[in-house]
């Protein structure tokens, strides 16, 4: 998830919980607010009417006209010594005049007249509905929250672009960095220092990678380079004293084995210098290579080097596919991807050839995914095979960079597929 999205998403989980309880103490404020001003109501109206009624004098109208409206009962000493003599509360009364109950506000007062008898008086004058209330507060305050979200969110998606830009620069340029290749430098056209420290160190950062990337490269070119005359010289010796020399059967096993043992090094070196020689762009020319071509004359070869082994193939590929790349690194790629089908494959199993919409794709047999992460790099066997040396895959992905190919592994249905797409 990217950060802006995460902090957008934590802004909004924040606000509910505030928003909610602003929505709870603004309703009751103002419920609080109402009763406050209806009592103040309530206690002058009921004031009058007890004092016009110990004073001999006419009560107000039951029905003026209004909601408001009030009852005066005779109580007995035992009711009124049990009831509290003031009391606020709400509840529903009825009004003959829409005959109909409506919310309303009461006051009851109990008190002496001038004969020391006992009255209740409730004064009723009436109120808002609170479920109304609660379902207006609440849809305006989704309506805020929403308001308030998209303000918020835009507000510091717009605020963090713009603060972000050389981080964003700086993001694009990593993922365009290619060690070996000629980079452009790392962007730095800012003037907030934290960025900008940040940029040096990774320009600085890059510049150290470029310098061990080309060491390395030196060593392992002048290495390969140096070893293949003593390399060659061995061979022939060993030749010499197998051909020329009297030897008995122990000894002409054991210089067997040495034969295979340096035609592995041998193998290993070449394939060394070849990948140095790819990674230093040696290979300018090209030309329209036929891959089909290609394909059909190597796993003809394949299949009669490994028939002891009895592995079918299936193909399926055009009459021809022309493609612009030096022809030995075009023969390369192939031979590395049907080897290494060949080499990992079961016995008595099936490869398959695919070439559809300009997508290569070898399939093998298997029975456990390999490591996505580090299957291209050097060295890197799943699982070892004679003749194998771990370096055929990384010769395929150092092809693939060199014409900007595209190549994905995937594992599915106990198959091995490596495809290979020409843009």
């Amino acid at each position: 998830m990217k950060l802006i999205y995460r902090i957008a998403l934590r802004l909004s989980l924040i606000l509910i919980p505030l928003m909610a309880l602003w929505a709870t103490l603004f309703y009751f404020m103002m419920v609080e607010e109402i009763n406050d001003e209806a009592d103040d109501t309530l206690e002058d109206y009921s004031e009058l009417i007890i004092i016009r009624m110990l004073a001999g004098r006419e009560l107000p109208s039951l029905n003026s006209g209004s909601n408001n409206s009030y009852s005066i009962t005779p109580i007995d000493e035992a009711y009124a010594s049990s009831k509290p003599h003031i009391e606020y509360y709400d509840a529903e009364v009825y009004i003959p005049e829409k005959e109909e109950t409506e919310p309303a506000r009461i006051l009851s007062t109990i008190f002496l007249d001038n004969d020391d008898n006992y009255y209740e008086l409730k004064v009723a004058i009436p109120t808002f509905e609170k479920d109304d209330l609660v379902r207006t507060i609440l849809f305006w305050i989704i309506l805020l929250y929403f308001v308030l979200l998209i303000t918020i969110i835009g507000s510091t998606i717009w605020i963090f672009h713009r603060n972000m830009r050389p981080l964003y620069a700086l993001l694009h340029w990593l993922d365009n960095y290619i060690p070996g290749r000629r980079n452009a430098p790392v962007p730095n056209d800012t003037n907030i220092s934290e960025f900008h420290k940040l940029n040096v160190a990774a320009q600085e950062a890059a510049n150290r990678s470029e310098e061990l990337f080309e060491q390395q490269k030196q060593f392992i070119g002048n290495a390969s380079h140096e070893l293949q005359t003593p390399l060659a010289i061995l061979g022939n010796r060993l030749e010499w004293l197998l051909d020329n020399t009297e030897l008995n059967e122990t000894q002409i096993e054991e210089l067997f084995k040495m034969q295979r043992t340096l035609g592995h090094i041998v193998r290993l070196n070449k394939t060394l210098l070849l990948l140095t020689k790819i990674e230093n762009g040696q290979f300018p020319e090209s030309t329209n290579v036929d891959l089909a071509f290609i394909i059909k004359e190597q796993i003809s070869l394949y299949n009669e080097i490994y028939s002891s082994r009895n592995i079918s193939y299936t193909i399926n590929i055009p009459e021809t596919f022309i493609v612009l790349m030096n022809e030995s690194l075009a023969s390369t790629l192939i031979t590395n991807l049907l080897k290494n089908a060949y080499v990992h494959t079961t016995q008595d199993s099936n490869i398959e050839i695919t070439l559809i919409n300009r997508t290569l794709t070898i399939a093998n047999d298997g029975t456990t995914p390999l490591d996505t992460e580090h299957i291209f790099e050097r060295f890197y066997q799943g699982s070892k095979k004679e003749g194998s040396t771990g370096l055929g895959l990384a010769l395929v992905k150092a092809v693939c960079r060199y014409y900007n190919l595209h190549i994905e592994y995937q594992f599915k249905e106990s198959k091995h597929y490596f495809s290979i797409t020409w843009p």
